[in-house]
């Protein structure tokens, strides 16, 4: 079992019913007031909803890791979906081509570089830095933890640019929007293959050329599996929602349960048969975004419009939540790895994936650079450190003395990178969009 770094104790089966509803209506109406508060002093609302989570940190919510990571996939998978229904790709003529390069290519040689330097510069449990080749982090470990950073969040770069959204150009908001949704399955992708590497042969006899091949093969039939299978049924569930919203939706108030239901029925379909869920949920959110429906009232923006409530919410629960539930204790010995990953994420891995690819870039070397320091991190991330303690356990080779600790400091580590991402480029993204002086049209 992997270590669940949460204060567990009296549980809120002992609290009374009403008292337990009086307290999730007065946090989120005080998630609501710090969001605004966070709005207005340039900061993504998103970090406050979680600083606050993290101040509270009420010790009886007596939630396994189980039930926790359970409730995170349920969020990502709406989350995905909501993603793939603003995947509209008539925003991005013109640049489609890069777009998706950026996306996928970006969080992949992110990941590697990312992964690389904590593997690098962190001692075995992540508790404290030391540069070297010998006595580091194992390599697994380092990159899943890098894997889960790979997904940013355009929602919070649209947030905190508000106050500067006429000097950011159209066709780059619509950039960031494309990435943001296209990198988040491509993360996931990149976390499932560092995982068949690295975990798939855990019980492998590996002395042996016959045992590297075959866990090789395997490695890769698993791969084609869970993508081949995402994107069958993704598609078919695609024209499954279209023959749903043209034949059984008559109002428009009906969309949001037509949307949750195909989004956990695709979800649980491609699961059961093999496939990768979280690629399936995406695909028909982007399928659903750019088909034509009977009703002239529905299409990709009233899909969009009835989902988003529901979006944010998820997206506001996973924050408090992961808030609430972390100890802030547990994450002191993972504090200077924590941080040092969060300065390489920002200063070297992010803009180098960017960097790479600026020769297929329509865009201006300004503009780029922009885009280079918009890698803001949500609740993808998050969500995804909980598989990320499932996962560290079964990392082959990996001395069992220190799962513990290790699984721990993983998962702090994500969480110190996305509070001081959110916090630092939160605040300096307006300055330097306005310094960068670029043209809004």
């Amino acid at each position: 079992m992997p270590y669940f770094p949460f204060a567990a104790t009296t549980g809120l089966e002992k609290i009374p019913l009403e008292t337990q509803v009086l307290f999730i209506g007065l946090l989120f109406l005080g998630g609501l007031i710090i969001s605004r508060f966070s709005i207005k002093i340039g900061v993504p609302a998103i970090l406050g909803v979680l600083l606050l989570g993290l101040s509270l940190n009420f010790e009886f919510l007596n939630i396994s890791f189980e039930k926790a990571e359970k409730i995170f996939v349920f969020g990502l998978a709406l989350l995905l979906f909501y993603a793939g229904l603003k995947t509209d790709i008539k925003t991005i003529r013109g640049f489609l081509e890069y777009g998706l390069v950026l996306a996928i290519g970006g969080v992949a040689i992110s990941s590697l570089m990312l992964g690389g330097l904590i593997w690098f510069l962190s001692s075995p449990a992540g508790d404290f830095i030391a540069p070297g080749f010998l006595n580091n982090m194992p390599i697994g470990a380092a990159l899943l933890i890098a894997a889960c950073l790979g997904s940013t969040d355009a929602g919070a770069t649209i947030s905190v640019l508000a106050k500067v959204q006429n000097l950011l150009p159209d066709r780059l908001r619509h950039l960031l929007e494309f990435e943001s949704s296209v990198n988040d399955p491509a993360a996931i992708l990149v976390f499932g293959v560092i995982g068949g590497i690295f975990l798939s042969s855990g019980a492998a006899n590996l002395n042996t050329e016959a045992s590297l091949v075959r866990i090789g093969l395997t490695g890769l039939r698993d791969f084609l599996q869970q993508v081949g299978g995402g994107l069958i049924i993704g598609a078919l569930f695609g024209y499954v929602a279209k023959f749903v919203i043209d034949h059984l939706a008559h109002e428009r108030s009906q969309l949001l349960i037509v949307a949750i239901a195909i989004a956990f029925a695709d979800y649980g379909c491609t699961q059961v048969l093999g496939g990768s869920g979280f690629i399936a949920v995406y695909l028909t959110g982007l399928l659903m975004t750019n088909m034509t429906y009977k009703n002239n009232d529905i299409n990709h923006n009233s899909l969009q419009e009835v989902l988003l409530p529901f979006n944010t919410m998820v997206e506001f629960t996973i924050f408090i939540l992961f808030g609430l539930l972390v100890n802030p204790l547990s994450l002191m010995p993972a504090l200077p790895v924590g941080i040092l990953t969060a300065a390489a994420l920002m200063l070297v891995a992010r803009p180098l994936s960017v960097l790479i690819f600026q020769p297929l870039s329509p865009f201006t070397t300004k503009e780029n650079l922009l885009v280079s320091w918009c890698g803001l991190r949500g609740a993808v991330p998050l969500a995804l450190s909980y598989k990320l303690m499932a996962e560290i356990p079964k990392i082959r080779g990996i001395d069992p003395s220190m799962v513990y600790s290790l699984t721990q400091n993983a998962q702090s580590i994500v969480f110190i990178v996305v509070v001081l991402n959110l916090l630092v480029q939160g605040l300096s993204l307006p300055r330097l969009c306005s310094r960068l002086n670029l043209s809004a049209t």
